[in-house]
């Protein structure tokens, strides 16, 4: 595994990271191997974990607390939901509906508590630049580190809006923000990036499989059950636009290497990105993705390859 800086943050994590959503409310999921994949991401040398309140209303933090204890190095992640619990956020909301004090306060409290130590990185899980200049965010994050129940704060962007989140960077309050980044999804290269080099923000890269496409297993024919969100993202018609897409990835496949892989490597090209997030409940997703870390980006010319493949979407 090899170890990159969150930014000016201080924090140093894994290249690869282990994201939660899928042990707190994806169908499926089960405690106990969500348990056994975290802790073998722990021993193959993973040290950063995001998780959220919401995966679950608070499971994946408790999950997470319980396999980090005892274990020196790791960074663990998570964040505070809004006040309104809607996604995404709209700039029309005012903050104080969305993130104010005591909310983020309460939350924040909660986590720690999951975890059994306090937060190295919270996160706040929408986001609108409409909100940067306002003192009540700046006020709880200042107070939140003061105290110590926090090392550092970020930002997890709404999906596809890259540029909402410049204005909060240019505060300074900003350790990290998390955005969606894949092959299909290149827009934060646009001005987000050169944002967060100015500014020395880390990148958490999440979505990284696009929720799964470029696993490379779906077909026309792939369902999920209807409490499952993935549902709602690959409805008929968006798997329908997905699919050729994929396939067409698949041609540009080296001989030896998968799709996940590749996927996980045109990230890690980046050297923006501090790290991407993989959601892995399975032992050997665990060691498949850990794997790519130690074979470094890929050639350049397969680099440039995929950057045609951007795809600046407009869902059904």
């Amino acid at each position: 595994m090899q170890y990159r800086p969150l930014g000016k943050s201080g924090l140093t994590v894994s290249e690869v990271g282990h994201g939660l959503w899928g042990m707190g409310s994806w169908s499926e999921s089960n405690d106990a191997a969500s348990g056994a994949a975290l802790r073998q991401a722990i021993a193959g040398g993973c040290t950063f974990f995001d998780s959220a309140f919401v995966y679950g209303n608070g499971r994946s933090d408790r999950l997470l607390g319980e396999a980090a204890s005892g274990h020196d190095g790791l960074v663990l992640a998570s964040k505070v939901p809004p006040a309104n619990f809607t996604w995404p956020s709209r700039p029309e909301n005012p903050l104080h509906e969305v993130f104010p004090r005591s909310h983020v306060r309460d939350y924040a409290g909660r986590i720690a508590a999951a975890f059994g130590r306090p937060i190295d990185l919270l996160q706040f899980h929408v986001w609108e630049d409409a909100w940067a200049k306002q003192v009540e965010w700046h006020d709880t994050v200042v107070e939140l580190k003061a105290e110590g129940l926090i090392r550092c704060f970020g930002l997890s962007l709404n999906r596809w809006q890259p540029e909402n989140g410049i204005a909060a960077i240019e505060t300074g309050l900003v350790d990290s923000v998390q955005v969606i980044y894949n092959v299909f999804d290149q827009a934060p290269e646009d001005r987000l990036f050169p944002a967060c080099r100015k500014h020395q923000v880390g990148v958490i890269a999440r979505v990284p499989l696009d929720e799964g496409s470029l696993g490379g297993k779906m077909t026309a024919q792939t369902r999920f059950p209807a409490d499952d969100w993935r549902s709602r993202y690959f409805t008929a018609e968006n798997l329908e636009r997905t699919l050729p897409r994929v396939d067409a990835l698949k041609t540009l496949l080296p001989d030896g290497m998968s799709l996940p892989e590749m996927a996980l490597r045109f990230i890690l090209s980046e050297p923006t990105v501090s790290s991407v997030i993989v959601g892995m409940r399975a032992p050997h997703h665990v060691a498949e993705n850990l794997e790519v870390s130690a074979k470094g980006p890929l050639p350049a010319d397969l680099l440039a390859a995929l950057r045609a493949h951007r795809w600046d979407r407009k869902p059904a």
